[in-house]
């Protein structure tokens, strides 16, 4: 598998992330990365990042590194824990890691820190596998 066409396939059609500025910067077997520069547009009605855009890049991630199979998959279910806030200026990162990859069910870990390495929220994402390949 290509995984740089891959990523560059998930920046360009994958429309829901890409209005909230996240984008994926590697994929790997069973790993996926994205980033996102935390803005005014994301924030809060107390000023801080809203949580949708944890969740949101989450599980981009966790959904970036399923790919990585060159199968389909839709989340089943997640567990998300918020750590910390954060606020416009901040660059986020998310790492998710592959748990178990199963015929039809796979779970990942996911990490977001933030640019001075310190966590902000975790996560566990579940996925149901589709019998479809991807298109990218």
């Amino acid at each position: 598998m290509d995984f740089q066409k891959l990523v560059d396939f998930r920046n360009t059609h994958n429309p829901f992330p890409q209005k909230l500025g996240i984008r994926v910067e590697e994929i790997r077997q069973g790993y996926a990365r994205t980033t996102t520069a935390v803005t005014a547009d994301d924030e809060n009605i107390a000023g801080m990042a809203h949580g949708g855009l944890f969740f949101s890049m989450a599980d981009t991630a966790a959904g970036a590194a399923l790919s990585s199979y060159g199968r389909r998959g839709v989340t089943l279910n997640a567990s998300f824990n918020y750590l910390r806030g954060a606020k416009p200026g901040d660059t986020l990162t998310a790492e998710a890691h592959e748990v178990k990859h199963g015929e039809t069910i796979c779970v990942y870990d996911v990490e977001i820190r933030n640019q001075d390495g310190t966590p902000v929220s975790t996560g566990t994402f579940t996925f149901f596998l589709l019998n479809e390949p991807l298109n990218g």
